[in-house]
């Protein structure tokens, strides 16, 4: 009976990363209905951005996987479609309502918050594991998920606010 060698830090990193890379993946797929949906010029020109930002994360993390000698491959993030799921759901239940950028600015928080731990804990594992080239791409990535996170909490402040003022008009 063979037994196998317990799994270290390194296995956990790689999951990781075919994780976030899947992430990322499905993200892609979001941002265009997002900025559809979205009502805000603002808001719609911001995930529009995000998008060509994403690209280059995916683009990123397969020069990540390449610096770690591994093949870039994607494992189902079952977290992603959940916070991916509830963004679905705020446009579809509040497709007609003012609050509907509210719903899409937190929707959005929540993909980026998301990804701002991953980033975090795989550049983190990386440092720890030696690999210096990959930490150096993980820190571009999440320096660029934090400033556009930092971007919807300034959009959110007047999407909040239109909604209660539509809300009070009403």
């Amino acid at each position: 009976m063979a037994t196998t060698a317990p799994k270290v830090l390194g296995d956990m990193f790689h999951d990781m990363l075919k994780d976030v890379y899947y992430a990322e993946k499905q993200i892609l797929k979001a941002l265009p209905k997002m900025a559809k949906a979205a009502k805000s010029p603002e808001l719609k020109k911001a995930f529009e951005t995000h998008k060509a930002e994403t690209e280059g994360h995916v683009e990123r993390l397969s020069d990540v996987f390449e610096a770690i000698g591994k093949a870039p491959r994607a494992k189902t993030c079952d977290a992603i479609l959940g916070i991916l799921e509830e963004g679905k759901a705020v446009m579809e239940d509040y497709a007609d309502s003012p609050a509907l950028d509210a719903g899409l600015v937190a929707s959005a928080q929540a993909v980026e918050h998301y990804e701002m731990t991953r980033y975090g804990t795989l550049k983190a594992w990386a440092q720890q594991l030696g690999h210096k080239d990959a930490v150096a791409l993980l820190n571009e990535t999440l320096a660029e998920e934090t400033k556009t996170d930092k971007l919807l909490t300034q959009l959110g402040g007047p999407a909040n606010m239109a909604a209660v003022a539509k809300a009070e008009a009403a």
